[in-house]
């Protein structure tokens, strides 16, 4: 019997790599080559000095391979763990306010525009558009509380091929602006239609009664929390 048949190279690079790993927090690799198989996977990484055998187990030839500058390198997607996909619209505006009162002022009206799909859309296409430029290749995110226009975001994160968590924020309680908030059962029976990732905003937005329910959903549907 022959061996089994290796999947297509979609991309092959050669140049300077940088990556951690546990035995070293930053590891520098020169004249090395790296293969991407169709389905992104990296299949190889050797030194250059490898290629001859690579290529005959590969089968790429040497115009294939996409050859980096002096001045470029490849290294690991970067991770955001906690980004407001709806701020972007108004990032770095009035920083010098303490967090409750910016909440107030900025975050939570400008939040509740999105309820509009179209102004949703064109803001999270920039914020996927810009993260992935900056090199974030995964990301969770907080949305808002309207459902449709967090799926939307999913859909958007989908179309450009960013890896991604998508929370409908949850929040039943809202004092300074209290248009921009959810009735409790709403905010529970919404939250089951997206997922994977249960989203309480933050403690003085979210009743006792809305924490316990959305623990219970965590532990019954096995889903994350952030």
């Amino acid at each position: 019997m022959g061996s089994p048949q290796r999947p297509p190279l979609a991309h092959v690079f050669r140049g300077t790599f940088v990556h951690s790993s546990p035995a070293a927090p930053m590891e520098i690799l020169h004249g090395h080559l790296l293969g991407v198989d169709e389905s992104g996977t990296i299949v190889f990484l050797e030194e250059s000095n490898q290629q001859e055998q690579l290529a005959k187990t590969w089968g790429f030839r040497t115009s294939d391979i996409r050859e980096l500058s002096n001045y470029e390198f490849l290294m690991p997607g970067m991770v955001d763990t906690h980004i407001h996909a709806p701020q972007y619209s108004f990032t770095g505006t009035r920083v010098d306010l303490p967090l409750l009162e910016w909440l107030t002022a900025y975050t939570f009206p400008t939040e509740a525009k999105y309820d509009d799909s179209d102004f949703a859309e064109e803001v999270y296409t920039r914020v996927v558009r810009r993260t992935l430029k900056n090199g974030t290749t995964t990301a969770c995110y907080f949305a808002t509380i309207y459902t449709d226009t967090s799926l939307l975001l999913a859909e958007i994160i989908d179309k450009f091929g960013q890896r991604a968590f998508v929370g409908k924020v949850c929040m039943d309680m809202n004092v300074s602006v209290p248009q921009y908030r959810e009735i409790t059962a709403d905010s529970v029976q919404e939250t089951e239609r997206v997922q994977p990732i249960i989203t309480p905003r933050f403690g003085p937005s979210c009743t006792e009664d809305l924490l316990c329910a959305l623990g219970d959903l965590a532990q019954a549907h096995d889903l994350h929390v952030q």
